[in-house]
């Protein structure tokens, strides 16, 4: 990687102290906003940035430094996707029309709909196939600034072909991209109980996929239906001893007890959260567990929205994402996503900005890493020809004019 000199940066919003609250009670002052500013990069990550007027004599001279000027362009920090089911096969187009006609997502999964649908698919198809049809999703989310991408297995539910999907995952080209293993999405038709897929899980799949180090996060659905939390206890616990960070689906469709697991065991997020009260909410913003909320999905499931205003005013940390899928949520839209935390949610923009950013970054277990443009810190970034409060602002708006991760550019 050639050192990159970045210049003429009209307007940067760095996030630094967003990122030094961790997350919580962000106003619009952490938004770090800086005028005027140049950012030098030293294998793909921040070495220096100040004023354009006090670059350092010896950057500005020194001829191997390659310099890209901004051209008067604000910059954010690249936004950080930390909740997708981005890799299946198929969709589920129907069960849209079943929901929209009454139909529960429970009552559709025991008809063979759902998750399981799509396992069909999933399983059916070449690695090959899979792979190229992800690819386009993941540039999808590139050209709306994202840097960083979550993206969870749990569409075959078998160890060979839940390894081809993590497989195909981790060759995922363009963003930052963290494996997620969702085995525990729900139960294949091969077990005949919830209570043994999970060992089977615990004693065959999770060593496997350890060892292949495939994965470094483990996911579970806890809701009535599918895991029940005591089984989901067992589980968690057996993958947090292999070493896995957890991830819990909690509380989304009822008040399951997701978001207590997540606290006890000490999970990375809890996400959905729709169901939750004072009691977990008070509890989880006493907590280190981010609050992974997914208005997207809750607008394609005709549900209440999470309690975002009631947990940020009481200290959570909170994260944003898309939670796109073939089934609850098939859209890719971030900025969608904002708009929803923004009208429906009552976040502020800075609080949305700061969710799609340094509040995901904790999500990932990655706050060292991205998440703000900070000395250190890799130098993933989007450029804009807007103003920095132009975002989340309008519905399938593609507000980046550049991309940039590690100091490279990815998308102009």
């Amino acid at each position: 990687m050639a050192n990159i000199l970045v210049t003429n940066i009209s307007e940067m919003l760095t996030l630094a102290p967003a990122n030094e609250k961790e997350g919580r009670r962000i106003t619009e002052k952490d938004l770090g906003i800086k005028t005027n500013q140049a950012m030098y990069i030293v294998s793909g990550r921040i070495e220096w940035l100040g004023a354009q007027k006090e670059i350092p004599k010896i950057l500005a001279r020194n001829k191997k430094i390659k310099e890209v000027s901004m051209k008067g362009q604000t910059l954010l920090p690249g936004f950080v996707e930390c909740h997708t089911h981005l890799v299946f096969a198929g969709h589920r187009a129907e069960e849209f029309e079943l929901r929209n006609q009454g139909v529960s997502y429970q009552e559709i999964s025991k008809r063979g709909g759902g998750i399981l649908s799509t396992l069909q698919k999933t399983r059916a198809i070449s690695e090959r196939v899979l792979f190229a049809m992800s690819q386009k999703r993941v540039d999808d989310f590139v050209s709306q600034g994202v840097t960083t991408l979550e993206i969870k297995s749990g569409y075959s539910l078998d160890l060979k072909n839940e390894i081809k999907m993590l497989g195909v995952i981790n060759k995922l080209r363009g963003p930052r991209v963290v494996a997620t293993f969702l085995g525990a999405h729900a139960k294949p038709p091969e077990f005949a109980s919830h209570g043994e897929y999970l060992k089977y899980l615990s004693d065959r799949v999770l060593p496997k996929i350890k060892k292949l180090n495939l994965a470094s996060r483990v996911d579970i659905f806890v809701e009535k239906g599918f895991f029940e939390p005591e089984e989901s206890r067992r589980y968690l616990a057996a993958a947090k001893d292999l070493g896995f960070d957890l991830v819990v689906h909690a509380d989304q469709l009822t008040l399951s007890g997701g978001a207590k697991l997540c606290i006890e065991l000490g999970a990375r997020s809890g996400d959905h959260l729709l169901q939750i009260r004072g009691l977990e909410i008070n509890m989880l913003a006493r907590s280190n567990v981010t609050c992974v909320l997914l208005p997207a999905a809750d607008l394609y499931m005709k549900c209440a929205y999470p309690p975002a205003r009631k947990l940020i005013d009481a200290g959570a940390r909170v994260a944003l994402a898309t939670d796109f899928n073939p089934g609850t949520c098939p859209t890719q839209d971030v900025a969608l996503v904002g708009l929803l935390a923004r009208l429906e949610m009552k976040m502020t923009l800075p609080e949305v900005i700061a969710a799609y950013t340094v509040g995901a970054s904790y999500a990932l277990n990655l706050a060292k890493e991205v998440g703000s443009l900070e000395v250190g810190k890799y130098a993933d970034f989007l450029c804009t020809n807007s103003s920095w409060q132009e975002t989340f602002y309008s519905v399938g708006g593609r507000l980046p004019t550049s991309v940039y991760r590690n100091g490279q550019l990815q998308k102009s």
